[in-house]
């Protein structure tokens, strides 16, 4: 099969009115069943069969075709591939194709690391810190660590209660490998990051999603939470801030999750703190692992991508009990083993930068907030769209279902989150992701991790695309 697709007569429907090669068909795997109605696609992967005909490489009394069984894991069968990743990399096939995108689907800081950062990571291979570290990762920064959620979220570690790993998603994963069984139930609050559902599946666990609203800011119902929990309840998984709501579980709300946690001696809790550092006062971070009772219980799970601007340099950590940590560690030693000498290098730099990184950190959160100014003011003018403002991370989630239904002249009916975005990147060439992705199709997430003159120009765009797609439910 060509690593080249091509869509060729069809994209003068998109407005595109181009002609390119590269940018594949990768939007019918980012957008579900939905495709564009080109000839010229690459067929569906549900249409190739399970065994292909080779021909032999030696002569003799082989067999003239031999029959190769090409099935996957049942595990991976159960799998979805990311739609943020899809949905990212179309774009930048179509931008590389020259087709002006704009991109506001991946969660990636648009600022360059710090100086400081980046200056250790340089020194650290001009001074030959390029083999490999402990698998856990090296002494200096899990000191490091340790005093940064000593000095910044009130909790005590010590360096063997700290796993380093190739980025927090690394860490998640393996967390959850670690302590979930086949059968387990792992309990998602809704939206969700996209990849905490799979990542249960890959554990042979189910995973167990529970509905929050738009008009209660996205928070867990405790009560809900009760009522859900069972004997194979294993893991709960609490995020914030959030990806994708942008919402900050207030103490108050996490005190009252952690007395029903405690009632359940098998539940444990996966705190991501991924974004802890992005948060817009008066909102603040609580680690759920400070609560009365929770340390024991909790994985805490944090990393360097988002504050730091570091996503290239791909390193997390897990902070909890020993015996947990150990065995994440076990699953790290056959697979990835220590991460990368020198983004741990950068790493001990990151932290030593200041309370919650310091200045540097302050001056990327103050300019995150002004475009999250920018972009609730500008779509609290649409008609029909409902808005949770974020209070941490950086993204926006909106609540668009009044326009389905609409039916778009050249396009067709508007009917979910995936078409919504599939219209918005056809008509307006805006990326954006689809609620289904995390859980909630009455939405579509905005990462307004771009400059504000980025943002500005996606919402003309915006704005003059939904001219022709007037809310069907009245307002």
């Amino acid at each position: 099969m060509a690593s080249s697709l091509h869509i060729l007569p069809d994209a003068s429907r998109l407005g595109f009115r181009h002609q390119f090669s590269g940018a594949d068909s990768t939007l019918d795997s980012a957008f579900g069943s939905l495709s564009f109605p080109s000839q010229r696609l690459a067929p569906s992967l549900k249409s190739v069969q399970l065994t292909k005909k080779v021909k032999p490489v030696m002569a003799g009394n082989i067999p003239d075709h031999v029959s190769v069984d090409i099935s996957l894991s049942p595990r991976v069968n159960s799998v979805k591939p990311s739609k943020t990743v899809a949905i990212s990399d179309q774009a930048t096939a179509l931008v590389q194709a020259g087709v002006p995108v704009i991109r506001l689907a991946a969660g990636e800081p648009d600022f360059d690391t710090p100086a400081p950062i980046t200056e250790a990571g340089i020194n650290a291979i001009r001074d030959g810190y390029t083999r490999y570290t402990a698998n856990a990762g090296t002494l200096e920064l899990r000191q490091a660590i340790c005093h940064k959620l000593k000095d910044e979220n009130g909790l005590s570690y010590t360096p063997d209660q700290i796993l380093v790993s190739n980025g927090a998603k690394q860490s998640i994963l393996q967390a959850v490998v670690a302590v979930c069984s086949p059968g387990d139930e792992v309990i998602i609050p809704a939206p969700f990051w996209v990849s905490y559902p799979e990542m249960a599946r890959l554990a042979d666990a189910t995973p167990v999603i529970l509905p929050t609203h738009i008009d209660n800011n996205f928070l867990l119902d405790p009560k809900l939470l009760e009522s859900k929990i069972t004997e194979k309840s294993r893991l709960l998984i609490l995020c914030s801030p959030s990806n994708p709501t942008g919402s900050v579980y207030p103490k108050e709300l996490l005190e009252k999750i952690a007395e029903i946690v405690a009632k359940h001696p098998r539940l444990l809790v996966l705190s991501d703190e991924i974004y802890e550092h992005i948060i817009y006062a008066p909102a603040t971070h609580t680690s759920f692992a400070s609560l009365p009772g929770m340390w024991e219980r909790t994985l805490t799970v944090n990393g360097f991508s988002k504050a730091f601007a570091m996503t290239g340099w791909r390193l997390g950590y897990i902070a909890g009990p020993k015996h947990f940590v150990s065995a994440c560690g076990k699953i790290q030693s056959q697979s990835t083993s220590g991460a990368s000498s020198i983004s741990q290098k950068a790493a001990v730099a990151a932290l030593g930068m200041g309370y919650a990184g310091g200045e540097a950190v302050a001056t990327m959160v103050k300019a995150f907030r002004e475009r999250r100014d920018y972009l609730v003011k500008s779509f609290g003018e649409l008609a029909g769209v409902k808005i949770s403002e974020p209070q941490g991370a950086f993204y926006l989630f909106l609540d668009f279902s009044s326009y389905y239904g609409a039916e778009v002249e050249g396009f067709g009916v508007i009917n979910n989150s995936e078409s919504l975005c599939r219209y918005l990147l056809e008509k307006g060439q805006v990326a954006l992701v689809p609620g289904d992705a995390f859980g909630d199709d009455t939405c579509i997430r905005i990462s307004y991790a771009e400059s504000l003159s980025v943002l500005q120009a996606a919402v003309e765009r915006i704005k003059k695309a939904l001219e022709a797609a007037r809310p069907v439910v009245p307002v």
